[in-house]
């Protein structure tokens, strides 16, 4: 029985972490919302997670954008994949 409630607790700790991420990059996406060019926007926003957010929390927000980033606003979600990109031609060069 402990090991289920610790998990549950884990799960909605998780869970709240998540919602925290998708708020902050979502206040930081309506921030570059007003860029006169959509795609100045998205790369400022991948840019600001890239400098500003931990390994930790780019690796989360982009998992949650890879599971259908569910609160996410669709700028968000371009500059997230943005991120995710470039970070998988890193990866693929052997620089990350």
């Amino acid at each position: 029985m402990m090991g289920s409630h610790s998990r549950e607790t884990k799960n909605l700790c998780a869970m709240k972490h998540i919602e925290n991420l998708v708020k902050m990059a979502n206040d930081i996406g309506a921030f570059f919302a007003g860029e006169p060019e959509r795609q100045s926007a998205v790369h400022a926003i991948a840019d600001h997670l890239r400098r500003f957010w931990e390994p930790r929390m780019r690796a989360a927000i982009i998992d949650h954008n890879r599971k259908g980033g569910l609160g996410l606003s669709d700028l968000v979600r371009e500059a997230i994949q943005q991120l995710s990109d470039d970070a998988q031609t890193l990866v693929e060069s052997g620089d990350g």
